[in-house]
């Protein structure tokens, strides 16, 4: 923007800067943000973010267990699906999909060519067309539960964060690898074990990631911005809700946000809704914020049941739901959802209480929801 019209623009009152701004698609209001970074402070502000365009959820993405193509699934039923997203990015076959964080996506680079000792990770941003592939790292031989989360949120910063952690099953150590495409690797090689983590419920908040652990606790990392540093950043454990405790020993959760509050959802002991709660960021306690009939969406109650795993000798009983949570996009009232006895992928509008069909006739996967973002990934920082 030249100095005329940012002269222009500065004398533009608040008020109608966003009146304007509210009339644009979220792509044009994602350049406009780059042309002129004081306005990128109305997303933050609570009485204009309400007004201004909104990230629209575009579909959910996944991979097959034949890890080929990288799938987007539409939400309308229209488009259908999109085979390839990634399709531009080099050595794309050889591709394993691992995350999805505000429009960019995580891949691990798995090819017969590379070393076993050789983990290759690389971030795309599909809308942008662009990719970063991040420098390698060491992995180990023996058996492991690894978990890799990607963290970003360009109205926070425009770097992106990737949390490795290699989970040793038969030692007390694990290791935790950080990066940020602002610095390198930072490596803690005294990450405890026990806090284990889920790979597939995860949220990135206001510089702030909470991860679910195979536990009934959420590890929360804060200050990242202290890696630009060299130094790691602080982590803490918070409990899940209580009320989860029983359930969450069978299935995990699903986080999800809106108005720049965490929320997380999971069903109730009788799958006949889907209680979410708040949390309170001060206090670190969690408040009901509704419960959505699972039994209205469906037309039914005989969700749940209960087996003994097929242990033959004493009786273990599991708890099982006949639907999974896959993913939660609060901010347009949406709760995605598996049936397993129909084998459909289906939306849930908890304001409308509609039930729609997105998909039939598939494999249960890890979803992510993918949302675009015209954000360039800052120019690569080159190592003295």
């Amino acid at each position: 923007m030249d100095l005329d019209k940012e002269v222009t623009a500065a004398r533009l009152t608040d008020d109608l800067v966003v009146d304007i701004l509210s009339r644009l698609t979220y792509k044009s209001f994602c350049r406009c943000k780059c042309a002129y970074k004081a306005w990128s402070a109305f997303s933050a502000d609570p009485d204009y973010c309400k007004k201004l365009p909104k990230k629209v959820t575009t579909g959910l993405l996944y991979q097959g267990h034949n890890k080929s193509a990288i799938p987007l699934v539409s939400l309308s039923q229209d488009d259908g699906e999109i085979d390839g997203i990634l399709s531009d990015v080099p050595q794309y076959e050889h591709l394993e999909f691992l995350d999805c964080c505000n429009g960019l996506v995580l891949c691990k680079y798995r090819s017969s060519y590379t070393s076993p000792g050789i983990c290759r990770f690389v971030v795309c941003n599909p809308a942008t067309r662009e990719w970063r592939i991040l420098p390698d790292t060491h992995v180990g031989t023996d058996s492991r539960r690894d978990a890799t989360i990607l963290a970003f949120d360009p109205s926070w910063s425009p770097h992106f964060y990737v949390f490795n952690f290699n989970q040793h099953y038969h030692s007390p150590m694990s290791k935790l690898e950080i990066f940020s495409d602002g610095s390198m690797w930072l490596v803690d090689d005294k990450w405890d074990s026990y806090v284990s983590v889920c790979w597939r419920s995860h949220l990135f908040l206001d510089g702030v990631l909470y991860a679910e652990t195979t536990g009934q606790d959420v590890l929360v990392f804060g200050a990242l911005k202290l890696m630009r540093d060299g130094k790691l950043p602080y982590h803490q454990i918070i409990e899940k809700p209580s009320d989860t405790f029983y359930v969450g020993t069978f299935t995990h959760g699903c986080f999800g946000k809106s108005l720049g509050n965490l929320h997380y959802a999971m069903p109730d002991v009788s799958g006949h809704s889907i209680v979410i709660w708040t949390l309170d960021e001060y206090a670190h306690d969690w408040y009901v914020k509704c419960h959505t009939s699972m039994t209205d969406a469906f037309g039914r109650d005989d969700f749940v049941y209960y087996d003994n795993g097929g242990d033959g000798g004493d009786l273990h009983w599991f708890w099982n739901c006949d639907y999974w949570i896959l993913a939660l996009d609060l901010e347009r009232d949406l709760v995605f959802l598996s049936d397993q006895k129909t084998n459909k992928l289906l939306s849930y509008n908890i304001s409308t209480r509609e039930l729609n069909e997105i998909r039939d006739h598939f494999e249960r996967f890890q979803y992510h929801v993918y949302v675009p973002c015209y954000s360039k990934l800052p120019a690569q920082e080159s190592s003295v």
